[in-house]
C-alpha cells in the first residue's frame, strides 16, 4: 500500500468541505490526512496516534503538555486524552496514524 501527499490531498478534495480523509486501513491501523481550518476542534479518540507534520507550524497541545511543532515532527497522543493544534499557519497539514485496540495499548513494563 502506498498513498501520496497530493493523492491524499486530491481524496480530501473530493470530499467537499471536510476537514479530513482516511486514506489507507490495514487491521486496526487507519491514516488520515487532516487539514484544519482556523481552529481545531479535535475531541479525544479512541485510539492511540501518531501525528507525521507534513507542512507548517504552530503549538500542540497534548493534556497538560504544550509543545511547537514544524514539518517533519511526529506527535504521540495516547487514546482518550484531549488534545488540539493551536496557533498554526494556514498552510498546517499532517498525516494522522490510528491503531491498536480502543482505549489504547497498553505500557510494556519492559520498555
Amino acid at each position: 500500500m502506498q498513498v501520496s501527499v497530493n493523492e491524499a490531498l486530491n481524496q480530501l478534495g473530493k470530499s467537499g468541505v471536510k476537514l479530513f480523509e482516511k486514506v489507507m486501513e490495514h487491521g486496526t491501523m487507519s491514516v488520515e490526512i487532516y487539514r484544519p481550518v482556523n481552529t481545531d476542534l479535535q475531541t479525544p479518540h479512541k485510539q492511540d496516534e501518531l501525528y507525521v507534520v507534513i507542512k507548517g507550524n504552530g503549538e500542540f497541545l497534548n493534556g497538560d503538555e504544550r509543545a511547537s511543532f514544524g514539518p517533519g515532527d511526529v506527535l504521540f497522543v495516547q487514546a482518550g486524552v484531549e488534545h488540539c493544534f493551536e496557533n498554526f499557519s494556514d498552510d498546517f497539514l499532517t498525516w494522522v496514524i490510528f491503531y491498536g485496540p480502543e482505549s489504547g495499548e497498553k505500557k510494556d513494563e519492559a520498555h
